[in-house]
């Protein structure tokens, strides 16, 4: 049987697409509702990390920028070694809806995995979303 490869989900946020777009791409914005750290060099090839209380560190590497409706990155799964090549790819799209952003966001490449690093790389990045999501609506709402 075939795992499934990817995850999406979509929310409407009542915040404008400017509003949202600024706290995706930009250090100012990650650090507040992503990681407790980040920098960003906001081009296709540019780099980017974040970092989080407790040590874990996330590095990105920007691969689409098409301002204001789609930012994408590549990751390293945290299951896998520092020099491992694979990655899994994240999108997010933008979409005004009303007075504020429909935003979808979409990660892959989860299939290229061994079973048992799949179903834990998986299983969090779902969850993982969910939460993060959260964290980005509580933070463009406080910033309002």
């Amino acid at each position: 049987m075939a795992f499934p490869d990817r995850i999406e989900r979509t929310i409407e946020i009542a915040h404008p697409p400017a509003k949202v777009w600024a706290a995706l791409t930009t250090a100012e914005g990650l650090s507040a509702w992503f990681g407790n750290e980040a920098a960003i060099d906001l081009r296709q090839g540019g780099t980017a990390w974040m970092k989080w209380d407790g040590g874990h560190t996330a590095d990105m590497r920007v691969e689409r920028v098409e301002e204001p409706t789609v930012f994408g990155f590549t990751w390293r799964m945290a299951e896998l070694s520092e020099d491992d090549p694979r990655r899994t790819y994240v999108e997010f799209t933008l979409e005004p809806v009303g007075t504020g952003t429909r935003l979808t966001v979409v990660e892959t490449g989860f299939a290229q995995l061994a079973d048992e690093v799949y179903r834990k790389e998986y299983d969090g990045h779902t969850e993982g979303w969910a939460r993060e999501l959260g964290e980005l609506v509580d933070y463009l709402d406080a910033a309002a």
